[in-house]
């Protein structure tokens, strides 16, 4: 197939935090670069300009954005630093943070709040403005920011990455061209950099062609689902973390509150994806947490607005892929820069993109993108506060896979002595750690609580994230051997996929005397939990024709 093919300087992939910083930055960069060798303060040629290139996959920039989010505001501090008046849309300071333990019906405020979340100087945020933000940031400093661009392939040359393919337009169910039919653009590029967010596509691809996670443990990761509600009368910046109720202390997990301007509360729930249950079920968890008369209390009077779900990187700095190869650096949550202790990574995701920045402009500056030359990216990384920060939480997530108390008194210790004991931790694939339904205590039917105003199905809530994809397209997951789904699958662990799924994509189904799997994918949030989290590994997420998936406003 003959395709179109685009020349740029640098790609980004992924209209997050970490490739918007990264891409604005590496143009104040140049910018500067030819300034001051015009004025003879610096030696050699200009660069000119370079044609910086910004491809996103969502409807919009921020329609996929979502976090927490609490943003320690040290990262922007760098970014701005030279640009006077520049200020983020950061909603409100952090006023006031508890963090609870809860039982079934009661609550206990710890009397000390465990350093990694103390939150003073931070701000609660939505990122979806913030990445909106940024890119007009971008857009303002010669930029280009293009939505509705999803990139499916990394082009490679032997081991060297020249660039990535953006997806077919205009195929239908079966794959077959339709009479707007569009092949997909090959974007050419001298660097290439992937901030797709967790479990990205193209950085899969990187991860098993060049090895980039050879030397790493693999990656461990939470499900967040969230819901924002409208509360007339809240009090904005209060922070709240909830440990207990009603995951207990089976499994790595617990609550968030966060109130905002404008009478939002963001209230979601937290649960590691290597639980052992087959069964478990962040979103049927979140439903329960705001029955917990304290939660209860809190949305009294309100009303819910928003919905999503996204997965979370976890594994530190332990698990943490080498980020750089020929033509190639990887930044944010594809490149494993979230602090799992402090329940951050914007931050994070802005200072690894614009260590990325600087590689890639000495690059530019010596014309060669070798990995040789982008390893400055990792020399910048091991010099930084982000590793300091990093390596601190080194283990936390692992010492929970020994149980919950192991993981309480260890990252206690820790904290309070600054030293990490035992070296490197053991890391378990989550899909690895599943147990057999016959194996396992959760065996039998849960029901999750749906009653229309305090809690509700997931098709309710997938409404709310204003998800719509293409009917009449192929889909987007792609499911190896669905034999195996209806057999083996459903006999050995009960199709866990209608359990971890927070948008009810999977069903099994009555298909005559036998059941079969019908995978409702225009429900597909864009979490990635099915890829991760499969215990087969037959599911893949690809990327969808462009513009699908949620439509999120202020997560």
């Amino acid at each position: 197939m003959k395709r179109e093919q685009l020349e740029v300087d640098v790609l980004f992939v992924g209209a997050g935090p970490a490739c918007l910083s990264a891409a604005f930055y590496l143009s104040r960069l140049v910018s500067r670069h030819d300034r001051e060798v015009e004025a003879g303060t610096r030696p050699g040629p200009p660069l000119g300009e370079q044609l910086l290139l910004v491809v996103e996959k969502g409807k919009e920039i921020g329609s996929h954005a979502l976090s927490g989010a609490i943003v320690d505001p040290r990262a922007f501090r760098a970014l701005l630093q030279d640009l006077p008046g520049a200020e983020p849309p950061l909603d409100v300071p952090v006023r006031k943070e508890d963090v609870l333990f809860l039982t079934k019906r009661r609550h206990f405020r710890l009397p000390v709040i465990p350093p990694p979340l103390h939150n003073e100087g931070n701000h609660v945020a939505s990122l979806g403005k913030l990445v909106k933000w940024l890119a007009g940031l971008c857009q303002d400093h010669e930029v280009e920011v293009y939505p509705e661009f999803p990139a499916v392939k990394l082009l490679l040359e032997g081991n060297r990455v020249v660039g990535a393919r953006m997806g077919d337009r205009g195929l239908d169910a079966n794959g077959q061209p339709r009479s707007h039919f569009e092949p997909g653009t090959d974007v050419l590029a001298k660097i290439t950099v992937l901030g797709e967010g967790p479990r990205g596509t193209l950085t899969r691809q990187a991860e098993e062609q060049l090895g980039l996670d050879r030397d790493g443990g693999p990656q461990l990761y939470s499900l967040g689902v969230k819901e924002v509600w409208r509360v007339p009368g809240i009090e904005p910046g209060r922070v709240c973390h909830t440990l207990g109720y009603p995951t207990g202390t089976r499994e790595f997990g617990g609550g968030f509150i966060y109130t905002l301007t404008q009478e939002q509360v963001h209230v979601g729930f937290v649960v590691g994806l290597d639980s052992r249950d087959p069964r478990e079920d962040a979103h049927r968890l979140l439903q329960e947490y705001k029955q917990h008369p304290f939660v209860r209390r809190l949305l009294e009077g309100g009303r819910v607005v928003s919905y999503g779900a996204k997965a979370i990187p976890e594994g530190g700095y332990h698990c943490m892929p080498r980020a750089y190869a020929d033509g190639l650096l990887l930044v944010g949550d594809s490149a494993g820069f979230l602090n799992p202790a402090r329940l951050k990574g914007i931050h994070l995701a802005i200072e690894s993109g614009m260590m990325a920045a600087e590689a890639a402009f000495e690059a530019l500056v010596a014309r060669d993108y070798s990995a040789a030359r982008l390893k400055r990216y990792a020399d910048l990384f091991e010099a930084s506060e982000a590793r300091k920060e990093l390596h601190s939480a080194r283990n936390f997530r692992q010492s929970f896979q020994r149980g919950f108390w192991t993981g309480v008194l260890y990252n206690g210790l820790q904290t309070l002595t600054g030293l990490g004991w035992g070296g490197v931790w053991k890391t378990v694939p989550g899909h690895e750690r599943m147990e057999r339904m016959s194996d396992s205590a959760a065996a039998g039917a849960l029901t999750e609580p749906a009653d229309g105003e305090l809690t509700f199905d997931k098709l309710s809530d997938v409404y709310l994230s204003d998800t719509a994809h293409e009917e009449d397209q192929p889909s987007h997951l792609k499911i190896s051997d669905l034999e195996l789904c209806r057999d083996r699958c459903r006999e050995e662990y009960g199709n866990p996929c209608q359990h971890f799924c927070p948008a009810g994509v999977y069903e099994m189904v009555q298909d005559g005397d036998r059941p079969r799997l019908q995978v409702n994918f225009t429900n597909c949030v864009h979490c990635k939990t099915c890829d991760i989290l499969d215990p087969y590994q037959v599911i893949l997420w690809t990327p969808p024709e462009g513009g699908g998936g949620p439509d999120y406003k202020n997560m």
